[in-house]
């Protein structure tokens, strides 16, 4: 198994640079398989949806697209998928950031009642507390 970078993931998704595109589909598409796969860390997924949300200016429902075909495609191992899947539930149905969203989800699993925070977005998540 070999771990990616956001830069490849966006690549491949945006087709935005041909070369490094082509370099991109190329290693996706011929080198990883169910045997060999590639490793999205929580960090890479998150920077995924800042980059896709703010330089490429997608809409919440085409990134949802991207993180559920990251999710439900075998050459793809995310970290902590339950928390991925659960979290990418939670951001199509909320007002709050993935990354928030996600965060509640790992937090969460690692036995946090509430995660406080000063975020009025996140905080209407159920995992989240707002301290005012």
């Amino acid at each position: 198994m070999i771990g990616l970078d956001t830069n490849i993931l966006l690549r491949y998704f945006t087709q935005d640079d041909e070369k490094q595109s082509e370099i991109a589909n190329f290693y996706i598409e011929e080198q990883c398989s169910e045997e060999n796969q590639a490793f999205i860390n929580s960090i890479v997924f998150c920077e995924l949806v800042w980059v896709l949300e703010v330089a490429y200016k997608y809409e919440k429902t085409q990134i949802a697209d991207v993180l559920e075909k990251i999710l439900q495609t075998s050459q793809f191992v995310v970290e902590d998928t339950g928390a991925a899947w659960n979290a990418l539930s939670s951001y199509k149905k909320s007002k709050a950031d993935f990354s928030d969203a996600l965060l509640a989800e790992i937090n969460k699993n690692a036995g946090c009642k509430k995660t406080f925070t000063f975020d009025k977005r996140a905080s209407k998540l159920p995992e989240f507390e707002l301290l005012t």
